[in-house]
């Protein structure tokens, strides 16, 4: 039986796909094993959103490389779509297949044992207009289950490549995410997490169906306790979306709704597609909708001309409108887009003390948030074995994430929790077992 073995670089898509690819395989009698072993097929799924993106994917390469000169390695991803020959002059590579036809990997490697000529499989990914199908039923390594609802992105943000590596916004068909949403809850995932390039513009290019609408016909899939968006844009934020979501009892209690800046001129020169008043409303209205609910983001420090002024808008924002955390990026220049070649770059030591600040800010909103639920009853999907002896680490629906005993039995399972100590990244809970028509306290909370 041939081997295959896969390293992953990048986002969550990736991981998806790299899932996905391996099914192909799998099909084809392929066994899995240990990057680290000296399989008969290598693939690398590559990232390339940032220059440390690319050189990491090429490091990974060359390891796969050395480590079996024999097998047939594959490069795929986001970095063998926008570079494919300069991954093709690393000697040793001998297929690369970009971010669309990775059903044809097989056959390109069939190929490749006769012919033994390195093949490009990759093409113009602009002209891609149809989302390319790809089968996960379930996940090797995970408790929480991707669903990749869309493909692609228009925006063409000014310090974003992704466009150019992932091709135009491109749904996928409503019927087949219902479908795997399906086949995922009877191979046993209680929640399911969408995720996309741009997740939140699934549907833009369908008639007469959007997110929304796909919100509520998930909704109705039994035996899913779960349903988390991976990311959604301020303007996606429709009040459509919004009430399907304040209606649901499975769509969770947490939105990630990227920032990137709080000022006005700085999204100006992002060419993001918002105004802060604008995201100002939606975040209220969301609140007012759903008062519990965990906002998380992500931000961008020095962009080019970023003034002290601009950030402390940015700054001001975040306290004002109390996101729950942060993921703070310095920015940093990605070759091949327009704000790589923009005036007024920062220097890295004004950038490293913008993160610090914001980090700070995280910190202390993130204990502030926490702090609401001490003493309430939480569910929580543990996902691995905790830090201490005997003790489960996972979400919480809110997106806490929280640590408490138990047997490792319950990976994977709902299980309600108690929050005894609140505190960031990590709170302290006790497993509960509530007593239906429970007389007292005591009666409600026995351990499990």
């Amino acid at each position: 039986m041939s081997t295959v073995a896969f390293h992953t670089l990048g986002c969550k898509v990736n991981h998806y796909e790299t899932e996905a690819i391996w099914q192909l395989f799998k099909e084809a009698d392929y066994d899995r094993v240990d990057f680290e072993t000296n399989a008969d097929v290598f693939v690398i799924n590559t990232c390339t959103v940032t220059n440390t993106g690319d050189k990491k994917s090429r490091q990974i390469i060359r390891r796969a490389i050395r480590q079996n000169p024999d097998a047939v390695v594959c490069v795929t991803g986001c970095y063998a779509q926008t570079s494919p020959a300069e991954i093709m002059e690393i000697p040793g590579v001998d297929i690369v297949v970009g971010t669309q036809d990775r059903h044809k990997l097989l056959r390109y490697i069939e190929q490749y044992q006769i012919e033994r000529q390195p093949i490009n499989g990759v093409g113009n990914i602009m002209k891609n207009r149809i989302y390319e199908e790809l089968e996960v039923p379930y996940f090797t390594d995970r408790t929480r289950a991707s669903l990749k609802i869309q493909e692609g992105c228009n925006n063409f943000c000014t310090f974003c490549i992704i466009p150019w590596a992932r091709g135009l916004m491109r749904s996928r068909d409503p019927q087949k995410v219902v479908e795997q949403a399906t086949q995922l809850v009877n191979s046993g995932y209680k929640e399911i997490v969408l995720t996309g390039i741009h997740t939140g513009g699934y549907g833009q290019d369908l008639k007469n169906y959007n997110l929304a609408q796909l919100l509520h016909d998930l909704d109705e899939i039994n035996g899913l306790e779960r349903i988390r968006i991976s990311s959604i844009e301020a303007s996606q934020l429709t009040d459509e979306v919004i009430n399907v979501i304040s209606q649901s009892n499975k769509v969770v209690r947490h939105l990630h709704v990227p920032l990137q800046s709080g000022s006005d001129n700085v999204l100006k020169r992002t060419r993001r597609k918002y105004t802060m008043a604008h995201f100002s409303e939606r975040l209220t209205e969301l609140h007012k909708a759903l008062p519990d609910l965990a906002v998380t983001s992500d931000v961008i420090v020095g962009f080019p001309g970023e003034t002290d002024e601009e950030f402390h808008e940015t700054y001001d924002f975040i306290v004002n409108h109390h996101f729950s955390e942060l993921h703070v990026f310095p920015y940093s220049p990605r070759i091949g887009t327009p704000a790589a070649r923009m005036d007024n770059q920062i220097d890295d030591e004004i950038k490293n003390e913008r993160v610090h600040k914001l980090i700070s800010l995280n910190n202390q909103l993130a204990k502030e948030y926490a702090s609401k639920f001490e003493r309430e009853v939480l569910e929580v999907i543990p996902e691995e074995v905790g830090e201490t002896p005997n003790t489960l680490m996972g979400y919480a629906d809110n997106y806490m994430k929280v640590q408490f005993e138990g047997d490792e039995s319950l990976i994977g399972q709902i299980v309600k929790v108690k929050i005894l100590k609140a505190d960031y990244p990590l709170n302290e809970g006790k497993a509960i077992r509530v007593v239906e028509h429970a007389t007292n306290q005591t009666e409600q909370e026995l351990l499990i």
